[in-house]
């Protein structure tokens, strides 16, 4: 199984020396630009701006658009994500083990939200293989664990919401 193409909108907007997005590209997982017109068209932009959850349903886009990040800081997040056109999908209830957000539900660095999309869609090689690279990395496995199953295994988005719906009743 190939892995799936990551991209990362990166605009500088963090502490480099916390950046995941940073990371990842030095260790060749993701490409970073920091032009919008540089995102592949058709891929699936990860943003928590918009209704449509990241379900399994996702994987055949991801497979031949990729998976897009974008890595600016949550002060200006909603100035950017509104300049953006695309293929927008958010993530499910997940809870942050970084350590700028460790414990925050929906609060992701770049890295978790690429490894939580591609264990959603089925790529968890993949998915841990970019955490690994982080000392706290694979901690974001063991505490979002029952979560990342469950969407895992959905057969839609509908269901997805549905799994969410019990996480955030259960927090």
């Amino acid at each position: 199984m190939e892995e799936i193409r990551l991209h990362i909108l990166h605009l500088n907007e963090d502490d480099p020396k916390k950046c995941t997005a940073k990371k990842l590209g030095r260790f060749g997982y993701a490409r970073l630009t920091s032009q919008i017109s540089r995102i592949p068209r058709g891929s699936i932009i990860l943003s928590p701006y918009t209704s449509r959850v990241l379900s399994p349903a996702d994987r055949r886009t991801a497979e031949r658009q990729g998976i897009t990040a974008v890595d600016c800081s949550w002060k200006n997040a909603r100035e950017t994500f509104y300049r953006l056109r695309g293929n927008f999908r958010r993530l499910p209830y997940l809870v942050a083990v970084n350590p700028t957000n460790f414990g925050h539900p929906y609060q992701l660095s770049s890295a978790e939200a690429l490894a939580a999309s591609l264990y959603i869609i089925g790529y968890k090689e993949q998915a841990k293989k970019i955490m690994g690279i982080f000392k706290w990395g694979p901690n974001f496995f063991v505490v979002n664990k029952e979560p990342l199953d469950l969407y895992a295994h959905a057969e839609s988005w509908e269901e997805v919401i549905s799994y969410e719906k019990e996480f955030l009743e259960i927090t």
